[in-house]
């Protein structure tokens, strides 16, 4: 069961995402920090949209 929706905001909490490692099923065969980042500019441009 996830705790994140697709847009990265925990669910059943109003105002709230969470972008680090922790929303990746899978972390990836190497170091994590530039897709974290990467998720981090996706996430702000969910919220500039929103």
């Amino acid at each position: 069961m996830a705790v994140l929706d697709p847009q990265l905001r925990v669910k059943g909490v109003t105002g709230l995402r969470v972008v680090d490692a922790s929303a990746m099923p899978k972390l990836p065969a190497v170091n994590p920090n530039i897709t974290v980042m990467t998720m981090a500019e996706k996430c702000a441009d969910l919220i500039r949209t929103a």
